[in-house]
């Protein structure tokens, strides 16, 4: 299975899944559901109850959404990263890779290189050029 991580906020996540779908992959890519303003109505959720960032991280609906991305990000075999994205899809790819498991990242052109962006199995501007060097035993997985 792939587990597409991306931002709430970028609509390409929708395309690429679908594309991916097509190509005969399994995609994970149900946190998408919640929509762009969920990060910030949590955030606003747990300020109005008098809450900092590091307590609301320990609240339960934080700990909720947390499992349920880890849970199928762990029951992945490949995760691409589909930019821009922001702090967490990093993270989350890192922690991918970490696990030796296999992680790409997918992107437009872009302005600010990154040479750390090598810890990653691929990287590429064009989505048909990564489903052609995607491992072809992950098709119907």
């Amino acid at each position: 299975m792939i587990y597409l991580i991306g931002s709430l906020r970028n609509p390409q996540v929708l395309i690429v899944a679908s594309v991916l779908r097509g190509a005969g992959y399994e995609v994970f890519d149900d946190w998408y559901a919640a929509g762009e303003n969920a990060d910030d109505a949590w955030r606003d959720y747990e300020r109005q109850r008098g809450h900092t960032f590091a307590e609301a991280l320990q609240g339960l609906a934080a700990k909720h959404v947390f499992a349920f991305d880890r849970e199928h990000l762990e029951k992945a075999d490949i995760a691409i990263l589909v930019l821009p994205a922001g702090k967490s899809g990093h993270l989350e790819l890192g922690w991918h890779l970490g696990r030796g498991k296999r992680g790409y990242i997918l992107l437009d052109d872009p302005d600010r290189w990154d040479q750390m962006y090598q810890f990653a199995c691929g990287v590429y501007t064009n989505l048909e050029k990564l489903i052609e060097n995607l491992p072809s035993s992950s098709v119907g997985t």
